[in-house]
This record gives structure tokens, sequence and C-alpha cells, in this order.
């Protein structure tokens, strides 16, 4: 007994550009659609659910658009973008659901259950898991199953229910009150069909297989015949790709540094040839020591920019070698490239009288990141937020920073969190504070500058609705300058508390 699944992701480019956003801080709840070059004219490509409530349809004018909504969020249609992340996920469930995974045109994703749904408990915990999968990563998601992938697609679709399970054998009459358009026929076709009243499925059942076909073309009837179970359906299943790897497996145990050295060494001449016929470069490695005793010595690095580069691998593994335990001898060594990237050729200037190079530090900052961790080495860039703490984030030691816009002046100090300070003396409400105790020393301000008010984003909590921080460039007797903030605006207790933290200085 085949069994179909349908996975469909019915706002899948404008909930990518939201999980990125919120990955970053950005605002995630905003009204937010995305466009597309048709011809002559931008038209709207993808909206999200409060986009489409306000009357806004795929296919309109952008101008129209904007006409209908001023000020609304428009962005660029990434089909690229949308495909890589369909693919991840299709990955993710090769893995994890079902080996035979297939697209489902841009927004969705077919899964043959055939002989795998009760490995995860059955039909429904199999679908309820692949729905919160999805709510993790912020996609709004929708599923069906059925005797094939047509009709699963259908209910998926259009279906009354977020997770729909079609009995066996009963696909006829559970597409009997779906519209036309869910067995995926062509808008112009749809159309036609209205004027002639056919608008379900079981209308279009029930005319008789000849004048169906003079009227509306083979396509239609072959497209019921798949819904229906009586014809197949071709299905190209996502094959995951397997990661680089080499592996060396030795006649006698070895155990010598200088020996497991020149084992790494052949392992990275088979595993750079492997990354070069795919046009990768490697971004992490694995190597994974199988002792005779069956237990396993693992060794990772990383570096900052994908490469194949022998000598540079060979001396971030060189450094790890005295990590591995070869116990009483190690009988197999395996190299996996468990992160790559995309490496093409470089271009060289050709040009005697071009300017100097600026010269690559990815291999400096990889050996001080093999030195003192990967996680202590970073650069900070700006993130789209009022508050302090959320507006600043860690971003790799080779990636560009986005600058903190000049009009505002911040310390070059700024703590993770603020911390309370205690027994300060300030006049309510717009005064800056005369003194206060840290970390248990008191602090005798002799100037201050402010204050610059500072709301919350009740975008984000509601909480934060009526919340209000001012804050205060202070200095002390000594020249140290600190940055303060008040909860509250010093008038109504609802805007906070009237606490004071500390959220940054100088020095």
């Amino acid at each position: 007994m085949r069994r179909g699944a349908s996975l469909y992701l019915p706002f899948l480019p404008t909930d990518r550009i939201r999980r990125t956003e919120r990955t970053n801080g950005g605002l995630p709840d905003s009204p937010l659609v995305t466009a597309q070059r048709l011809k002559q004219s931008m038209v709207l490509a993808a909206a999200c659910r409060k986009a489409l409530a306000l009357g806004l349809v795929p296919g309109m004018p952008l101008t129209q658009v904007r006409a209908m909504v001023p000020g609304l969020d428009v962005r660029h249609a990434d089909p690229a973008g949308d495909a890589a992340l369909l693919e991840r996920i299709g990955r993710f469930v090769v893995r994890r659901v079902t080996p035979l995974v297939a697209t489902a045109g841009a927004d969705g994703l077919w899964l043959d259950l055939t002989g795998a749904a009760h490995l995860h408990g059955g039909e429904r915990q199999a679908c309820a898991g692949l729905l919160r999968f999805c709510a993790r990563l912020g996609l709004e998601a929708r599923i069906a199953v059925a005797s094939n992938g047509a009709a699963a697609d259908a209910l998926a679709r259009y279906g009354p229910e977020r997770l729909t399970l079609c009995p066996q054998d009963s696909e006829q009459a559970a597409l009997a009150p779906l519209p036309v358009a869910a067995l995926r026929i062509e808008q112009a076709i749809v159309d036609r069909m209205r004027r002639f009243g056919l608008e379900r499925i079981g209308e279009l059942a029930a005319v008789a297989r000849g004048p169906l076909v003079r009227r509306f073309g083979k396509d239609v009837l072959l497209k019921l015949d798949r819904a229906l179970g009586r014809a197949p359906e071709p299905f190209d299943p996502i094959v995951p790709r397997d990661a680089p790897a080499a592996t060396l497996r030795f006649a006698e145990p070895i155990g010598g540094a200088e020996t497991i050295a020149r084992a790494i060494g052949d392992l990275l001449d088979e595993l750079a040839e492997r990354l070069r016929e795919a046009g990768l470069g490697a971004r992490a490695l694995l190597l994974v020591c199988e002792r005779v005793d069956r237990q396993q010595q693992r060794v990772a690095i990383g570096a900052a920019r994908a490469t194949r580069d022998k000598a540079h691998l060979l001396r971030l593994l060189g450094r790890r070698i005295e990590t591995i335990d070869p116990g009483f001898g190690i009988d197999s060594m395996r190299l996996v490239a468990v992160r790559t990237e995309p490496l093409g050729a470089t271009v060289l200037p050709g040009d005697f009288a071009a300017p100097k190079p600026v010269p690559d530090l990815a291999q400096l900052i990889d050996l001080i990141a093999g030195r003192i961790g990967e996680k202590r080495l970073y650069r900070f860039s700006a993130v789209e937020s009022d508050v302090p703490e959320r507006g600043i984030r860690r971003i790799g030691p080779l990636d560009t920073p986005i600058p903190w816009p000049d009009a505002w002046a911040r310390p070059p100090r700024l703590l993770p969190r603020p911390e309370p300070i205690d027994n300060v003396v300030a006049e309510l409400p717009d005064a800056p504070p005369r003194r206060f105790t840290w970390r248990g020393r008191t602090y005798v301000l002799v100037g201050g500058d402010g204050p610059e008010r500072i709301y919350g984003e009740w975008w984000r909590h509601g909480r934060e609705r009526d919340a209000v921080r001012d804050y205060f460039h202070v200095e002390d007797e000594s020249g140290a300058r600190f940055w303060l903030f008040r909860r509250g605006d010093g008038e109504d207790l609802r805007t906070g508390d009237l606490s004071w933290w500390m959220q940054g200085g100088c020095g």
C-alpha cells in the first residue's frame, strides 16, 4: 500500500526573509511582499498572510500595490534563495523521515512515506513532527497524506485542515469539493472551465472523458487521473550529496606523531583532489582515528575562508596531533570535509602598475583561532534596533561589519547586558545624576549630557509598549565617562520603575 505526503509552504519567500531578519534583530511583524520584473513592469511575486489580508494578491502591478498600501515593506524576489532553503529542508527530511523526497514546485515537497511512517509512530506523528520542524524555522506549513502525491498535494494546498490524512481509496471523495485549480491546471483553462460551470473536482470527474479532452486538452485529463490514482506521477528524488572524505587503512597499527603527520598529508592530498573536482573548498575538517580497541580519536579544525591549501590545512592539523591518544595503535584514519563552500579560481592582477594587493589574513586568523578558540575571535556589527544591547552582534573575523550611524553617538564599550547601579542622586525628571554607586564603588559626577529617550520595541514584546529609557552621558571627577539610563520618563510609573542602570562607557 503506497502512501505519499505533500508538505506545502504557502509563504516560503516572505517567511524566509522574516527568518533572516529575526536572526539579525530586524522587524518581524510588519506586512511584507516581494516583487519581480515581468516584461517591462514590476509585479507582486509573493505576499505574507498580513499582506493578503490587506487585499494584495500575487501578480498585481507594484504601482497599484503601493497605492493601496502606502509605506508597504517591498523586497526583491529571490527565487534562488527560496529554492536553496527548500532543498535544505528536503535534505533534512531525507535524513530524518524518508529517503524518497522530491520538490513540488517552488514551495513544496513530496514525500514517499511507504514503509517509513511506522518508524516515527505513524503517519500523524510523522507529519506533526515535520510541522513542528517548520515552525522552529519560522515557516508556516501544511501537510497532507494520500495514496499518491498529486492527491496529497491538492489536499495540502486547498484542504480545510492544516494536517490532512486521507484514508486509502478515498481520494475521489476527499478531492470532490476542492476547486479545479488544485489539480495544478493553468489559470486560463480554469477560467474557461468556470464559464462552463465546472468549478469543483467532483464536477469535473463527472464529465465524459471525450468532451473533456476536446474542450480542454489531454493535459487536464492526465492531471485528473494522477490525482485519482489512475496514472503514475513523475518523481525526481532529492539525492543528498555525501561530504567529501578520504580514508586510509594501515597494514600495521601506527602510533608515532611523525607517522600520523605523514598519514594526514596523504589524506589531504586525496581530499584536496576531490574538493577540486567538485569545485569546493573546505571550511571545517574532521579527522577520525580508529584505534585497535575500537575507540575513536577525533580532531576538528575550521577555516575562516574556504580553502584547498594543503600546506595550510596540514599546519592546522599538525598543531592538534598532540591531542590524539593512539593507545595501542591506530588502524585507520578518515578525513571528512564536514563543511564546504564553492571555491573557484582566484583572479590575479596582470598589470604591473596595479596597486599592491591587500594581504590575505585568512591563514593568520585560522592559526590564532586554533590557539585561542574560534568563538574568541570575532568582529562587531551593528543591527537595526533601538535598544543598545540588541543593536550589536558578533560576526566572523572576515565578515564585513555594518557601521553604527554617525548621528547616534555611542560609547566604545557596551556591557553585554545593563547592570544596576545604586545610591543614585538625581533631580527628576530630566537632570543627569550627580552621584551613584556601581560595583561597590561610589562615583561623584562633575558633568552630564542628556537625556536621550529610547522607547521599547513594542513589536517584539507587548510588555515594552509603554517602556521608556532616558540615557545620559556623564563624567566623574577623574575624567572617566559612563553611559547610564533610567527606566521611565520620571513622571508616569507605567513607563518604568525609575531604577538606574549602567549601559557602557569609555575605557
